[in-house]
């Protein structure tokens, strides 16, 4: 399984929601505290790009000793239809700075230094070290899980219920089943949950023999998984 470290990191290279919480800021709108884009460097930082006059910048600029106090909570959410969409969520404290000079016209750098992390998701809520964080990669499929998963949902909806034949007696916990959805993918193996209904679902998980490498090797594996769920 993905290390705590590997999936806070793959919830921050993600697409999903961030919000900067601020000291002072909780009336704010969401959406001012959203930052543009975001990235991690070489030793962990991340990076924020945000509007010049965007709150957090006006924040950073004004702080005392040239740091801000603050916390990236970032929001994973199911990219198809399911019951109880939020995968996990994850958080980063640390401090804020401004870089000047770095973004285009109109636009502020921050740099955000941890000092701590935590993660609470569909494997479990862990405390996230900084080192940690900073050594730990992001899971290769990231960039292509939404994608997949939608692909999967749409144009494979009937071989993805076929896989509950592969969970043996587990499977009685599973009727009745109204739907059946790909929750989450990562290069370990492929996450489906299945529903009789908003308030009864089960969640499956099948694992790959080894750890895909990128997309070609998950065509393989989802194919395997796929005609071991017919025979």
């Amino acid at each position: 399984m993905p290390s705590a470290a590997e999936r806070t990191r793959t919830l921050v290279q993600s697409t999903c929601s961030a919000v900067l919480l601020i000291p002072g800021a909780e009336r704010l709108r969401l959406e001012q505290l959203t930052p543009e884009a975001r990235a991690v460097g070489p030793d962990g930082e991340i990076f924020l790009l945000f509007p010049a006059d965007a709150p957090p910048v006006r924040a950073a600029t004004h702080a005392q000793d040239d740091e801000l106090p603050v916390v990236l909570e970032l929001t994973d959410v199911a990219p198809v239809s399911v019951p109880h969409r939020i995968r996990g969520r994850a958080w980063v404290a640390g401090w804020l700075t401004c870089l000047p000079g770095v973004a285009e016209p109109g636009r502020m750098m921050l740099r955000l230094e941890a000092y701590e992390a935590s993660v609470d998701d569909l494997w479990g809520a862990s405390e996230v070290d900084p080192e940690e964080f900073a050594a730990a990669s992001p899971d290769p499929l990231h960039a292509h899980e939404t994608e997949l998963l939608q692909h999967l949902h749409a144009a494979h909806g009937e071989q993805v219920r076929e896989l509950s034949t592969l969970l043996g007696e587990r499977s009685a916990a599973l009727v009745p089943t109204r739907d059946v959805a790909p929750l989450a993918l990562d290069r370990f193996g492929l996450r489906i949950r299945f529903s009789a209904g908003p308030h009864h679902c089960f969640d499956a998980r099948f694992d790959f023999p080894e750890p895909v490498r990128d997309v070609g090797g998950l065509r393989r594996e989802l194919h395997r998984l796929f005609d071991a769920a017919r025979s």
